[in-house]
C-alpha cells in the first residue's frame, strides 16, 4: 500500500514537468512552422518563444519573451527568413524604386504637357475627354509615387501612417485598372468610328464621353474599396519596420483575398484586352478592304498592344498566377515576381503621353473616309 502511494505521488510530481516538455514542443512546432513569403502571423497566436536575435544589443526589448495575454497585437507579425531577405535586398531597396523615380521624373512633366494641350488644342472633344481622364489619372499616380519611392529608400520602412498607405495602394493599383478601361474606351470609339461611320457621326460624343468616363471612374472605385476599408500596414518586429501592404496578415479569409484578386484582374484586364484585340483587328480589316493604308491606325494599335504586353499583361497574369498557387498550394513563390511586374506597370504612365502625340499628329481625313464608304456603299 506504502509502495502504491509512493507511486502516485511520483506521478503526480512529475505531470507538471511533462505538461511543460509537451507545451513546449508543441511551441517550437508552431514557431518553426513554414510562414509563408510575404503572408504574416500575430505574434499574440504563439505561446510563449524567444524573438529571433536579428537586432544588435542596441535594442534589447526585441529579443524579450513575448507570451500569450489573451490579447493579440493586430499590427505586428512573424515572417519567415525568405521575406526577411526579400525585404532587405537591394532589389527591393534600390532598383524598384530607381525605376519609380524613373517614372515620376518622365510622367509628371509629360502629362502635364498632355493636358496644358488637351486644354488648349483640342482638336476632337470626344477623344480630348478620354485623354484628359487618363493623362489626370497618370498625374495623379506619379504625384502619389514619391512616398512609395521613400518607401522603399527607406529600407521597406513606411512611416507616412495607416490612412497615407491605403491611399497610396489604392491609387497605385487604381491607376492601372482606370487605364485599361480608359484604353479600351478609346479603342471602341475608334471602332465605331471606322466600322459604323455614320452612326459615330450622329451620336452626341461629348455626352456619350463624358458619362463613360464618370462609370469608368465609378467602377475604379468600387474596385479599389477593398484597399480603403482593410488594413494594409503592418510592423515587423524581426526588422524593426513598417511595411505597406508587401506583408499581410496570413490568418484574414484567404477567399475573399483569391476571388477579389481573380475577379480584379479579369474584369479589369482579361476582359478589356479582348474588347481592344476585336476593335483594333476590325478597324485593320475594315481600312483594308477599302485599300488604305492608314499606317496611323496601325501605329496606334501597336502602341496600345505594348502598352498592355509591358505594363499590364506581366503583373495580371503573374497575379492570377499567383492567388491560384496560394490558394489551392499555400505557397506564394510567385509574389517576388509580382512585384517586379507591378513595377513594370508603372511605366505606362510614362508611355500613355505619347499615344495622346501619336494620335495629335494624325490628319483629319474623316470627311474623306466618310465619301470613301459612302460611294462604295451605293456602288
Amino acid at each position: 500500500m506504502k509502495m502504491k502511494a509512493f507511486i502516485l505521488i511520483t506521478g503526480l510530481l512529475s505531470l507538471p514537468s511533462s505538461l511543460t516538455e509537451h507545451q513546449h514542443k508543441n511551441s517550437s512546432a508552431s514557431q518553426n512552422a513554414s510562414i509563408r513569403t510575404f503572408h504574416g502571423i500575430q505574434q499574440g497566436i504563439y505561446e510563449c518563444f524567444p524573438q529571433p536575435d536579428t537586432e544588435d544589443s542596441a535594442t534589447p526589448t526585441l529579443r524579450e519573451y513575448k507570451c500569450t495575454s489573451g490579447k493579440s497585437n493586430d499590427s505586428t507579425l512573424k515572417v519567415n527568413n525568405t521575406t526577411m531577405e526579400y525585404l532587405g535586398s537591394s532589389l527591393s531597396t534600390k532598383l524598384i524604386p530607381a525605376v519609380y523615380l524613373i517614372v515620376v521624373l518622365l510622367g509628371i512633366p509629360s502629362n502635364t504637357i498632355t493636358l496644358w494641350m488637351l486644354f488648349f488644342r483640342i482638336r476632337s472633344v470626344c477623344t480630348a475627354i478620354f485623354y484628359t481622364n487618363l493623362a489626370i489619372s497618370d498625374l495623379l499616380f506619379c504625384i502619389m509615387l514619391p512616398f512609395k519611392i521613400a518607401y522603399h529608400f527607406n529600407g521597406n520602412n513606411w512611416i507616412f501612417g495607416e490612412v497615407m498607405c491605403r491611399t497610396m495602394t489604392a491609387i497605385f493599383y487604381g491607376n492601372m485598372y482606370c487605364s485599361i478601361l480608359l484604353l479600351s474606351c478609346i479603342s471602341i470609339s475608334r471602332y465605331v468610328a471606322i466600322i459604323h461611320p455614320f452612326t459615330y457621326r450622329s451620336l452626341p460624343k461629348q455626352t456619350y464621353a463624358i458619362l463613360v468616363c464618370c462609370t469608368v471612374w465609378a467602377i475604379v472605385f468600387l474596385y479599389m474599396l477593398p484597399f480603403y476599408i482593410t488594413k494594409q500596414s503592418y510592423c515587423l518586429e524581426q526588422l524593426n519596420i513598417c511595411t505597406c501592404h508587401d506583408v499581410q496578415n496570413a490568418t484574414e479569409s484567404l477567399s475573399f483575398q483569391f476571388y477579389y484578386f481573380i475577379c480584379l484582374a479579369f474584369f479589369g484586364f482579361v476582359i478589356p484586352l479582348t474588347i481592344i484585340f476585336f476593335c483594333y483587328i476590325a478597324i485593320i480589316q475594315t481600312l483594308n478592304i477599302y485599300e488604305q493604308k492608314w499606317l496611323w491606325y496601325i501605329k496606334i494599335s501597336l502602341l496600345i498592344l505594348t502598352i498592355f504586353a509591358i505594363c499590364f499583361t506581366p503583373s495580371n497574369i503573374i497575379l492570377i498566377a499567383h492567388q491560384v498557387n496560394y490558394y489551392y498550394n499555400k505557397r506564394d513563390d510567385l509574389y517576388f515576381c509580382y512585384l517586379i511586374a507591378l513595377c513594370l506597370s508603372s511605366l505606362s504612365s510614362c508611355l500613355d503621353p505619347f499615344l495622346y502625340f501619336l494620335m495629335s499628329k494624325v490628319k483629319d481625313k474623316s470627311n474623306i473616309y466618310l465619301t470613301m464608304v459612302k460611294i462604295s456603299r451605293e456602288e
